[in-house]
């Protein structure tokens, strides 16, 4: 499926084939157009019983309960789980200060290169246990909107944009999700990738939202371990990577305020998430994303089946 010609520097064969060995399970019931391993709020023909039904002319007779028409005279049919496809849209934060990184090495990684690692790694491994995977890329706006769909083809579009995708602009992160909610019609899974510089208490308007749409929700907030550590050592100047102002500041005057205020940050946001039933995911961009997406996936494992 990776053999395009391309070499993507954000896939990795080794790491994909390993993260291939879980499936990706949704938590909630989707809505799919066809036969899959994710629990469909309807009646199908899985193996899974669900209950007995009155029969109604035009109900299948194959599916007549014989024993219990002996038993009570009465005609029912069997009727069992459906089990569908899976639609994971993904919405990648574009904005200007994706594009922040701390490491100094030759292959200098930002949290955007990082969010296009998980971006592309979920993309290949929903397609490729037959469920279709759609890129929404935010940032002022939608910059782009890939419908969900399911073929290997639409799979190497999607990588395209990944690659093409530079992180510009300012983040106009909750209009979009609302948006969002209200233009993805059916279920899906919507995995959000982003480091969320939005006020907690917007962002739980979205979320709630998106859980009223019976969306199930997953998030990856991704932070620079400069961000969390703070060690600045000599007077540095700030620049808002959004096009706002700089601020020239003396890092041991404000670090204790820094910390307090981010720590603050971080504890809203994560009563945010637990109140709101989001799968929420902080991720520090020097972590192995092999192992951050392994653990998404294992959660899912144990949480997945809710109709």
């Amino acid at each position: 499926m990776l053999t395009d010609g391309q070499s993507r520097d954000f896939l990795e064969p080794a790491v994909l084939a390993r993260l291939a060995s879980v499936p990706m399970f949704a938590r909630r019931a989707m809505q799919g157009s066809v036969s899959g391993r994710h629990p469909s709020p309807h009646r199908g023909a899985s193996v899974e019983f669900a209950e007995y039904r009155k029969y109604v002319p035009g109900d299948d007779l194959r599916r007549l309960h014989w024993r219990a028409l002996g038993r009570t005279g009465r005609y029912y049919v069997k009727e069992f789980e459906a089990d569908t496809n899976l639609r994971l849209c993904i919405v990648l934060d574009t904005s200007g200060s994706m594009d922040f990184g701390s490491d100094t090495s030759e292959q200098r990684m930002t949290k955007f290169a990082y969010a296009r690692r998980l971006a592309g790694s979920l993309g290949y491994l929903a397609v490729q246990q037959g469920d279709a995977v759609g890129l929404a890329c935010v940032a002022g706006g939608i910059i782009r909107d890939i419908p969900p769909r399911r073929n290997p083809a639409h799979l190497m579009h999607i990588f395209d944009t990944l690659e093409e995708t530079k992180p510009d602009g300012d983040t106009q992160l909750v209009p979009v999700l609302h948006e969002l909610a209200e233009t993805i019609r059916q279920r899906a899974l919507i995995v959000v990738i982003s480091d969320f510089f939005v006020e907690p208490a917007l962002l739980r308007e979205c979320f709630e939202h998106l859980r009223f749409r019976k969306h199930d929700l997953a998030t990856f907030h991704l932070l620079d371990p400069q961000e969390l550590n703070f060690t600045f050592r000599r007077p540095v100047r700030f620049q808002d990577m959004e096009g706002g102002t700089s601020i020239f500041a003396e890092p041991t005057e404000i670090a204790d305020r820094y910390h307090k205020a981010l720590q603050q940050y971080r504890d809203d946001l994560k009563q945010i998430v637990l109140e709101t039933g989001v799968d929420y995911h902080e991720v520090r961009i020097d972590e192995d994303y092999e192992q951050v997406l392994m653990n998404f996936l294992v959660r899912r494992t144990q949480m997945r089946g809710k109709r």
